[in-house]
């Protein structure tokens, strides 16, 4: 059985209220930080961390908003993220904060760690792997992508996966390309994954103003434009990014995949 609560901890001037699984005994466990997307720390997320953790990985959801939640709110939301993903050092620090909570846990393996980010969340800890916190894989879903300089990501260990949809104009195909090509030149290790049709945030279902999920494939709410959930794909991308782990870490300790949305 599982182990799940609250961590409070502070970063950008906020107090972050990040989701900690973690699985039963008492370690050494592989470890996974994970980032949300910019509308906050979702019950998604904390799914993943719970799904991770039932597979023998330590998982830290980091939060990145003080504990708020931007649904319905695409103004506000972009307020926050746009100033945050334009600073570099800022999202490593808000980033190295969360890392280090994940890291201080009894029973955490530090020479196993991975990362796994959407949107926001995959530009922080792309930012983290660019300043060589040592990860053996990085697995990011419609991430916004750092400038595609080679000779930032020289060096950098680990194997990389990049996850988007076809139709996502905030992580468009030539943006990947661009990125990966400089991973490529650098002589990282990477792979990616474009999913037809998807758009951006294609994880997260529609819900209705008070979280109640629609039941439907189109968002009621407001928000950021080219957003639509694709129920298909966000199970391929959840299988690849574990297939990643448990190679990137080793094989989970049940050896069994975890695949509901």
């Amino acid at each position: 059985m599982i182990t799940t609560r609250e961590v409070v901890y502070d970063a950008d001037g906020l107090q972050m209220v990040g989701h900690l699984a973690l699985p039963d005994g008492e370690g050494p466990w592989p470890a996974v930080l994970i980032g949300h997307d910019g509308i906050g720390l979702d019950g998604y997320q904390r799914r993943r961390a719970d799904d991770l953790a039932e597979r023998g990985y330590a998982a830290l959801a980091m939060d990145y908003h003080g504990g708020r939640f931007f649904a319905g709110d695409p103004e506000a939301m972009l307020a926050r993220v746009l100033p945050l993903i334009a600073d570099p050092d800022r999202m490593r620090a808000i980033g190295r904060a969360a890392l280090d909570v994940l890291l201080g846990e009894p029973g955490v393996d530090a020479d196993r760690l991975a990362a796994l980010g959407y949107g926001a969340g995959g530009s922080i800890v792309l930012e983290l792997a660019r300043a060589r916190v040592p990860f053996r894989g990085v697995a990011v879903v419609h991430p916004g992508l750092p400038p595609a300089r080679p000779e930032d990501w020289a060096g950098v260990a680990g194997t990389f996966l990049l996850c988007t949809g076809s139709e996502d104009p905030l992580c468009t195909p030539d943006q990947v390309l661009s990125f990966t090509r400089a991973l490529q030149d650098a002589g990282a290790d990477w792979r990616v994954n474009v999913y037809g049709g998807a758009q951006h945030a294609f994880w997260a279902p529609p819900r209705n103003a008070d979280g109640t999920l629609t039941g439907g494939t189109e968002h009621v709410q407001s928000t950021v434009p080219g957003v639509g959930y694709h129920p298909a794909h966000t199970v391929r991308a959840w299988r690849a990014v574990l297939d990643l782990l448990d190679e990137a870490l080793g094989a989970s300790a049940d050896g069994h995949s975890t695949l509901r949305s």
